[in-house]
């Protein structure tokens, strides 16, 4: 049986966007970003990132929460459109 690939839905839109904002705002390229991330221990190239950000790539858990931890945000921050109710803005400041 043939499978269909499962298409990105409202969710991780967001979750793109939110990693692409709170990494311009803290002035990274993306190549940047992936060197933060495998030195975490978590390899991953800037395609990845790229596609990621551009929504043609799944964020797993394992990414979102070291990407997370790189920007120095909860990972929920990149997860929730309104993550503000604990007192910080949409990028965890």
């Amino acid at each position: 049986m043939a499978t269909r690939p499962i298409e990105i839905g409202p969710a991780s839109f967001h979750t793109a966007q939110a990693i692409e904002r709170a990494r311009l705002n803290r002035g990274l390229t993306q190549q940047q970003l992936a060197a933060g991330c495998a030195a975490l221990g978590r390899p991953m190239t800037n395609t990845a990132l790229s596609r990621t950000e551009r929504a043609r790539r799944r964020c797993d858990v394992d990414d979102l929460v070291v990407i997370a931890a790189v920007l120095g945000v909860p990972p929920a921050t990149l997860l929730l459109p309104f993550a503000s109710s604990s007192g910080t803005d949409r990028e965890g400041r």
